[in-house]
């Protein structure tokens, strides 16, 4: 399920650290976060759709890879960033 373009374009704005920025890690883990919330609400109603499952997991990988190169590289943003996006509570 790719996100649609009107909403993508709306991450990109709020997490871009510059303003011709579309594909730092900041908005890439944005993007992933919400495809990752789209598809977990997707297989609640939807258990046996394993393909689906399958590709949320490997969405989680990526996610998960992002965070730590970012974790590694400046540990003060990623504590605001993924206090922003609300996850690892």
């Amino acid at each position: 399920m790719p996100l649609p373009q009107v909403r993508k374009q709306e991450l990109i704005s709020e997490y871009q650290v510059h303003e011709t920025d579309t594909g730092s890690t900041d908005v890439q883990i944005a993007m992933l976060t919400e495809r990752i919330n789209r598809l977990s609400k997707h297989l609640k109603g939807n258990q046996k759709d394993h393909s689906s499952r399958r590709g949320l997991l490997k969405l989680i990988g990526q996610r998960k890879r992002l965070l730590s190169y970012i974790q590694n590289e400046d540990r003060p943003k990623y504590q605001a960033l993924i206090g922003r996006l609300g996850i690892r509570g």
